[in-house]
């Protein structure tokens, strides 16, 4: 991994971040914070808080590379992540090392996130066969034609929770339809983004095609606010979703933001055991539940206590600091803590309790142990809230309408999964349920490439989805040309 131009510090592993900008790390002034890794509470490097003339110079930078990348065949521009994805290959390990020491993921889990990036890069070199254009003759010598082009600068804020994943899901597309970008990363997590820039530039990127600008709140709001920036897109929570939505659109911007998510796993009686109990407890725990597809409410049909019993079995095989996580911080872990102990207090009962776990020699670290809540009550703010840890709230139903309903009542709408022997209940279940993306006998579905990625109700605000075949339309802009070459032919009404 390169060095930044800026000195190391002896305490720190890494050296004090830079933004980079037009191809080169750029000399940071200003107020700066601490990074820490969730795995041992340690301060593992420094990140800059960027002002808004930060983000203005890489809106200058980024405008300046447009014309010429956006004249490049989008073939030639493919080219890019042939050799990025490669690149991605080479450094499987390394990358994946460091979003576990920046993150507080498992290894396996990292490794996972850069499998999934890895694919991202191989969809974006099939643009050039999915972003062609159309010609037909739709009159007498007059022919229409349609093309897509790139909209110019365009901007992508992304989360902690997958430092690599989540910017791969935006920038190979983005970049490839004939953009660019500026990312700006969680400042939880800045030290990915940055490699995704030396990766890019080492793949042959021109400079000034990706910047990336480090920061908070006033790097956030100046994105949304710059006239240069012409799409902006966001994933986080649903309450900044809202803010970012309102500000960006109301400075007449294309926008997609994601939000959060509460999934709901429906659970019958004729669901299998072992297949249900492993898929739960692998959801519920898998990235110590941060990430936006991770069940967090399980709607128990009927009588289906052996398959609760199992899956608290599983639950228990799942250990902090071994095959289990961090959570991303010290607040994170007493919020989630705190969810569990209201649930608790209002008369929900504790089946697992991970809390005030602990991982021999890493005591600073930031771990919540897996965590089953049973009988918990529709009005009980764990069941309608996202907690974003290892947290499985069980809701109970005497039918499936009655748990349709319960899912149906959530205010978000990203992901619903169904555990069922049946066929015909689980289709039931698909077309009623109020989410975006539905699994059958699996706990996280999420779309595998060419189908894209995204949520309904207050899970997404904006149009299309992120990745996949819809994100071309947000990412592109459609040029109509109508032509007539032949003064001999009839004229009607087209001509």
């Amino acid at each position: 991994m390169r060095v930044n131009i800026t000195h190391r510090i002896k305490s720190m592993k890494y050296a004090t971040l830079s933004n980079f900008i037009k191809g080169g790390y750029r000399n940071c002034d200003g107020h700066f914070i601490d990074v820490f890794s969730p795995l041992n509470g340690d301060v593992i490097s420094k990140v800059p808080l960027s002002s808004a003339d930060v983000v203005n110079e890489a809106v200058a930078g980024a405008k300046q590379a447009f014309p010429v990348w956006a004249e490049q065949p989008i073939k030639e521009r493919a080219q890019v992540f042939y050799r990025y994805r490669n690149l991605l290959e080479k450094h499987f390990e390394e990358l994946a090392a460091l979003i576990s020491e920046e993150n507080g993921k498992t290894i396996d889990e990292s490794r996972a996130e850069i499998s999934v990036s890895i694919e991202m890069a191989e969809f974006a070199t099939s643009l050039p066969q999915l972003c062609v254009g159309e010609i037909n003759e739709v009159s007498r010598g007059v022919a229409c034609r349609s093309e897509r082009h790139p909209l110019g600068v365009v901007a992508s804020i992304t989360p902690f929770n997958f430092p690599n994943m989540v910017p791969n899901w935006t920038v190979p597309n983005a970049i490839t339809s004939g953009n660019t970008m500026i990312l700006k990363p969680s400042e939880q997590v800045p030290l990915s983004g940055n490699r995704i820039a030396e990766l890019l530039s080492d793949a042959g990127l021109p400079e000034g095609v990706f910047n990336v600008v480090h920061g908070g709140r006033e790097a956030v709001e100046s994105i949304c606010d710059h006239p240069g920036i012409d799409a902006v897109s966001f994933v986080g929570s649903t309450k900044v979703a809202k803010i970012v939505y309102r500000r960006a659109t109301g400075n007449f911007k294309r926008v997609l933001c994601l939000g959060g998510a509460k999934n709901h796993l429906i659970v019958l009686p004729d669901a299998n055991e072992e297949m249900t109990a492993s898929n739960v407890a692998a959801s519920m725990t898998g990235c110590a539940g941060q990430r936006c597809m991770a069940a967090s409410a399980m709607v128990a049909v009927g009588n289906v206590d052996s398959i609760i019993d199992r899956l608290c079995e599983e639950t228990k095989k799942i250990i902090p600091g071994e095959n289990l996580g961090a959570v991303i911080s010290k607040q994170a872990k007493e919020r989630i803590e705190g969810y569990i102990t209201e649930a608790e207090a209002e008369g929900a009962s504790i089946l697992v309790d991970g809390r005030s776990a602990r991982v021999r020699d890493k005591e600073n670290g930031f771990y919540v142990g897996p965590t089953v809540i049973d009988h918990v009550t529709p009005e009980m703010k764990i069941a309608k809230e996202e907690v974003f840890g290892p947290v499985l709230a069980i809701l109970r139903a005497s039918t499936l309408d009655e748990a349709l309903r319960i899912e149906n009542s959530s205010v978000y709408g990203n992901a619903a999964s169904v555990f069922t022997q049946s066929g015909g209940l689980a289709n039931y279940v698909a077309e009623r349920a109020s989410a975006g993306m539905i699994g059958v006998n699996i706990g996280v579905p999420v779309p595998r490439e060419p189908f894209s990625f995204g949520g309904w109700n207050e899970s997404k605000f904006g149009s299309g989805d992120i990745t996949g075949k819809s994100s071309i339309e947000f990412w592109t802009k459609l040029k109509k040309t109508t032509s007539k070459w032949n003064p001999e032919a009839r004229t009607n009404w087209m001509s």
